[in-house]
């Protein structure tokens, strides 16, 4: 799966420090899901904290899955730390 970049919403500008809305990483997070789901998975916003923590919980066959660690760090977690440079790190939670 290639989570590689999401060119439909620009990286946010340099210095952008406004902080995570729920609303925001809703939206980055609808860019990504469909390279998500075409592999049969998929992705639930949880929570996203004053820290910048977002928790999500990835669905489908994201669920045991060998590959999931790498999904949620090299695409998820890089392609919103890109959109919005406030967070600090990605959780899955079960």
């Amino acid at each position: 799966m290639r989570l590689d970049a999401v060119a439909d919403t620009p990286p946010a500008p340099a210095g952008d420090d406004s902080p995570a809305s729920p609303e925001r990483v809703a939206e980055v997070l609808e860019l990504i899901r469909p390279m998500i789901q075409a592999d049969g998975g998929d992705v639930e916003l949880i929570a996203v904290g004053d820290d910048g923590v977002v928790q999500i919980r990835l669905l489908g066959a994201c669920i045991g899955c060998p590959s999931a660690a790498i999904t949620l760090q090299s695409g998820i977690e890089r392609n919103l730390k890109a959109h919005i440079p406030s967070i600090t790190a990605v959780k899955a939670i079960d």
